[in-house]
């Protein structure tokens, strides 16, 4: 998704966002040539996955489904592409999971996006940000979410002049 541009917000704005939904990505599509892709990079070629017609005949899916971590990967392409950077940041990393569940499976062809919900922030005292975000990943036309997780972000913010 290029093009998409989120203006930077300021740490107070972030921080009185605590408990709102802050977010909801655009829908993307996950085709097999994604998941094959994928399948590549983790030498994950499980036949669910990778094999269409053995997949149509042997699953209760249908076809082929997106591995769950393929999922999981995307939700930083959607932040990108949905969630406000904090002004003054110089970088930010995954900091890892206080929950992740994967409640149904992505089909190839489906389309998902992510709800955010800013759950927590916390500023430390060396100048990185924790944030942890409720996220949901949104199968279109399902019932289920692909997955629900807690997932926590830092970000280090570039320190400004105190005023005189």
């Amino acid at each position: 998704m290029e093009g998409i541009s989120v203006e930077p917000i300021s740490l107070d704005v972030l921080l009185a966002s605590v408990g709102k939904e802050v977010g909801v990505s655009p829908w993307r599509v996950v085709s097999q040539r994604m998941i094959d892709q994928f399948a590549d990079a983790t030498d994950d070629h499980q036949f669910i996955h990778c094999d269409p017609e053995r997949a149509r005949l042997e699953t209760p899916f249908g076809g082929t489904i997106a591995h769950g971590f393929l999922s999981l990967s995307l939700l930083s392409a959607m932040t990108f592409e949905t969630m406000p950077p904090l002004e003054n940041s110089k970088m930010g990393v995954n900091h890892g999971f206080d929950s992740l569940r994967f409640l149904a499976p992505v089909k190839t062809g489906s389309r998902i996006r992510t709800r955010f919900v800013l759950a927590d922030v916390k500023v430390r005292p060396s100048g990185w940000v924790q944030t942890a975000h409720d996220v949901t990943i949104e199968i279109e036309g399902s019932k289920k979410p692909a997955l629900t997780a807690r997932w926590l972000t830092l970000t280090l913010i570039e320190r400004q002049p105190e005023a005189a």
